[in-house]
């Protein structure tokens, strides 16, 4: 369970896309959310040590394409972002 501006919700499916720079290693985190009510929620957040945290999150080129490779395996995922035909 995780806590939304919306209320609890379930992680459903959920991939990670590893970044760094300057030798700092993180992650985005896109997450697949099911609300009390059954509502699903897409999250993006940065990851460090794997504890999902606040900020805005920037992709690279190369971020985008390790993005579209990691939702290959995540159907649901990629459905709600409207990409399931890709």
């Amino acid at each position: 369970m995780t806590t939304t501006a919306w209320g609890e919700a379930t992680l459903v499916e959920e991939i990670s896309i590893k970044q760094g720079v300057d030798g700092r290693a993180f992650a985005t985190l896109v997450q697949l959310l099911e609300g009390e009510g059954g509502e699903l929620l897409v999250r993006f957040a940065y990851s460090t040590g794997g504890t999902a945290r606040r900020g805005p999150v920037t992709l690279r080129r190369a971020d985008l394409e390790r993005m579209k490779k990691a939702l290959a395996k995540a159907p649901r995922l990629r459905a709600a972002l409207g990409l399931a035909g890709c």
